[in-house]
């Protein structure tokens, strides 16, 4: 049986025709990236990040990440705080403020909003508050994290949120 050299170069065409369809736009191509709106905190989170201030510098070095998004209802706010690098055992009292990291300008919702930290064995922590207030639009806040239950005006973490990128 003597075998055609012309069926293999009809099967490598059509393959070849197949792979690189010159009869098919680009534009008509499902897009590779789909823009959804169905989740409604889409652009809407604050974000920042703690960091223990300079004058502590070799006494406590604590990190870790706030975010503020808008709650379970349009009319609550709901903060998160992770913590790192902190006392194992340690209590601290935080809060989310109006203002910048040493411009205080009050404290957003009521202070009973937000539960002390308990630190784990690892020097981690993780809290979250949900504030009876509707999610801002526009301002400067900043969370900050206290020494102890009975020393909270001596600040050992603080960090600015920075507003949503639209």
């Amino acid at each position: 049986m003597i075998r055609s050299p012309i069926n293999p170069l009809v099967v490598a065409g059509t393959l070849a025709l197949g792979a690189c369809n010159p009869f098919r736009s680009p534009m008509k191509q499902d897009p590779v990236v789909r823009v959804t709106t169905t989740d409604a905190n889409v652009n809407s989170r604050w974000h920042g990040t703690l960091t223990s201030p300079s004058n502590l510098a070799g006494a406590v070095q604590m990190t870790g990440q706030i975010s503020m998004s808008p709650g379970s209802n349009a009319g609550n706010t709901s903060v998160a705080l992770l913590l790192a690098n902190a006392s194992p055992g340690g209590l601290h009292p935080w809060q989310l403020h109006r203002g910048q990291c040493g411009t205080d300008e009050g404290v957003f919702g009521s202070a009973d909003a937000y539960k002390t930290l308990k630190v784990d064995e690892y020097g981690r922590s993780a809290s979250t508050a949900t504030v009876p207030l509707v999610m801002p639009n526009d301002g400067r806040y900043f969370v900050s994290v206290g020494a102890s239950v009975a020393n909270a005006e001596t600040i050992v973490a603080c960090g600015n949120l920075a507003a949503p990128t639209q």
